[in-house]
C-alpha cells in the first residue's frame, strides 16, 4: 500500500526494513536536472516525516557543479547568475555530498555503483550537436554550435583555440543556442569582459574580423524556438544593427491562431515585426557588424571554396525557399537561393551519449525508461536505476520543465524504494576508499568554494587594457583541468 502525501510524491507505508539505515542514492551528473532531483528527494515527504532518512552522493565528470549552466549557456545570459545561485543554495545546505572529476565508465562502473547504492539516478544530460545531413557538412569551416559554445564557455576538455577567421557566418537553427553562438559571434568582445569568459576567449572574440552572422530558420517567424528574453537580448549589442527581411515575414492560419493564443508568441512576433519596420540596416549610422534573422529557409547544402568538396573550406550555403502549409509546418517551393559565407554552425538542438551498461535510445538520444524507470533490452525497468533531465526525455524544455522531470522520477524511485536491491556496502565512507584507492583526484563541495573564490580573486585582480580600464570583473573562469583540481584539492 502507498500512500500520497500533500508534495504529491508517492511515499511507502513504514515497515521495520525501512527504517535500517539511510537510503544510499547516487545521482550522475551535478547540472540542474542532478541537483533538483537530489532536492526533491531530501524534501519528499517520507523525509521530512522522519519515516526514513536519505543518503545522497552527486557525481560529476568534471571538477566543478552545474553541468550545462557552467558549460552550455551563453556567459552574457541574463538568468544565468540566478540559476547558479539557486543550485548554490541546494548544495550548500551539507545534506547532499558532491564529488566531482569522477567520470562515470572510466572511473566507476555501473557494478561499482550498485555495491555502494540502493539507487542510482543517472542525469548525464546532453552536450553533443544533433546531425545535419547534408553535402559540405563536413568541410573547414563548418562547425557543431554546441563544440563552439564549450570553447566559449572555458570547457576543460576542448581546445584553447578556435578558428574565428570568417566575415560572413551562417548558424542554421531558430533556437535559444543559435542565438546564442550568433549573439557571440557578433558581439564586440569588450562587452563580454563584465561576464566571467576566459582569457583566450576574449582574445580569440576580439581578433575575428566577422561582419556579419546570418540566422537561418526553416519555418516563419511564428514557428521560432527562442524566448523573449534570449530575443531582446540581441537589441541590447552596441555597434550591431539587426536586419530583417519582408519577404520572410508569412503567416498562414496557424500562425494567427498561434499569435492570438499564445503571449510569448505574440510577443516575439511584435518585436520581430517592429524591429522590421525600424529598417535598423538603413539608419543613417550603420553599424559596423550586423546580425541577419532569416526564416522560411531549409539548408540543402554547404557550398565549397573551388568546387572542392573534399577537404575544402566553406565558401558559402544554399538553401531551399519554404513556405507555410496553413498547419504552421513548412513546404518547400522548388526555389533556391545561396549566400556567401566563409563559416556554418549549425545549432538544430543537442543529443544525448549512451552510457556503459545501459540500453540506449540512438534516436532520440536517450536511456529508455517509464518515466524515469530505466529500461533494459526487453523493455522491463531495471531495479535501482533511474533517469532524469534530457539523458531522460531528450534536449527540449526549459529549467521548469527540468524541475518536473525531477519530480516525476523521484516519485517512482519512492514508491519502489521497499524493494530496491539493497547495497552491499552502504557505509559512505566506502566510496571514498574506493576512490583514493584508484587513484581518482575527485573534488568536493569544499573544493568547488575554494575554486569559486579563486575565480572571484582573478576578476578582482583584472586589470584592463588602456580604455577598458573601468571595467568590473565579478569573476575569471579557470580553464585548465589540472588547474581546476589543483585550486579545488588545496
Amino acid at each position: 500500500m502507498h500512500v500520497i502525501r500533500p508534495e504529491g510524491l508517492p511515499v511507502s507505508t513504514p515497515s521495520a526494513t525501512s527504517s535500517t539505515r539511510p537510503l544510499r542514492v547516487a545521482i550522475v551528473g551535478a547540472g540542474p536536472a542532478g541537483v533538483y532531483a537530489a532536492d526533491i528527494l531530501t524534501k519528499s515527504s517520507g523525509v521530512k516525516d522522519g519515516d526514513f532518512e536519505v543518503s545522497i552522493d552527486l557525481f560529476e565528470a568534471y571538477p566543478a557543479p552545474y553541468g550545462l549552466i557552467r558549460y552550455g549557456v551563453a556567459p552574457d545570459h541574463p538568468r544565468i547568475k540566478g540559476i547558479v545561485n539557486a543550485l548554490h543554495k541546494v548544495l550548500d545546505r551539507g545534506d547532499i555530498r558532491f564529488l566531482g572529476n569522477v567520470t562515470y565508465g572510466r572511473d566507476l562502473t555501473l557494478h561499482d555503483f550498485r555495491a555502494f547504492y540502493d539507487a542510482v539516478i543517472f542525469s548525464t544530460g546532453a552536450i553533443k550537436d544533433a546531425d545535419l545531413d547534408i553535402p559540405g557538412i563536413t568541410l573547414q569551416g563548418s562547425f557543431g554550435g554546441a563544440d563552439f559554445v564549450s570553447w566559449y564557455d572555458g570547457h576543460p576538455d576542448v581546445p584553447r583555440d578556435w578558428p574565428l577567421e570568417a566575415k560572413e557566418i551562417a548558424v542554421i537553427g531558430n533556437g535559444n543556442v543559435a542565438l546564442d553562438v550568433a549573439r557571440m559571434l557578433v558581439k564586440h568582445p569588450e562587452e563580454l569582459l563584465t561576464t566571467e569568459i576566459p582569457d583566450n576567449v576574449y582574445q580569440g572574440l576580439k581578433s575575428s574580423p566577422v561582419t556579419d552572422v546570418h540566422v537561418f530558420g526553416r519555418r516563419g517567424p511564428a514557428q521560432v524556438k527562442f524566448t523573449p528574453l534570449e530575443l531582446r537580448e540581441l537589441s541590447h549589442m552596441n555597434d550591431v544593427d539587426i536586419v530583417l527581411y519582408p519577404e520572410d515575414f508569412e503567416f498562414d492560419e496557424a500562425s494567427d491562431e498561434a499569435i492570438r493564443s499564445n503571449n510569448q508568441i505574440k510577443t516575439m512576433v511584435n518585436t520581430l515585426t517592429n524591429w522590421l519596420v525600424e529598417e535598423h540596416a538603413e539608419s543613417e549610422n550603420p553599424s559596423s557588424r550586423r546580425l541577419h534573422l532569416h526564416f522560411l529557409h531549409s539548408p540543402v547544402e554547404i557550398l565549397p571554396e573551388g568546387g572542392d568538396s573534399a577537404g575544402g573550406k566553406v565558401a558559402g550555403i544554399k538553401f531551399e525557399r519554404m513556405q507555410l502549409d496553413g498547419t504552421g509546418n513548412a513546404k518547400g517551393t522548388g526555389e533556391y537561393v545561396e549566400y556567401p559565407v566563409q563559416a556554418v554552425y549549425r545549432a538544430i538542438g543537442y543529443h544525448g551519449s549512451a552510457l556503459d551498461e545501459l540500453e540506449y535510445d540512438a534516436k532520440r538520444g536517450v536511456i529508455p525508461n517509464e518515466g524515469g524507470r530505466v529500461l533494459d533490452a526487453a523493455g522491463n525497468p531495471v531495479p535501482g536505476i533511474y533517469a532524469t533531465g534530457w539523458i531522460k526525455r531528450g534536449p527540449v524544455g526549459l529549467i521548469g520543465h527540468t524541475k518536473g522531470d525531477a519530480l516525476e522520477t523521484i516519485g517512482f524511485l519512492l514508491e519502489d524504494r521497499l524493494t530496491l536491491p539493497a547495497a552491499s556496502n552502504p557505509d559512505p565512507q566506502a566510496i571514498i576508499d574506493l576512490l583514493e584507492e584508484r587513484g581518482i583526484e575527485y573534488t568536493t563541495w569544499e573544493g568547488w568554494n575554494r575554486l569559486d573564490a579563486h575565480e572571484a580573486g582573478l576578476g578582482a585582480a583584472w586589470t584592463g587594457p588602456e580604455g577598458l580600464d573601468h571595467v568590473v570583473r565579478e569573476r575569471i573562469k579557470v580553464v585548465p583541468r589540472e588547474d581546476m583540481i589543483r585550486i579545488s584539492r588545496g
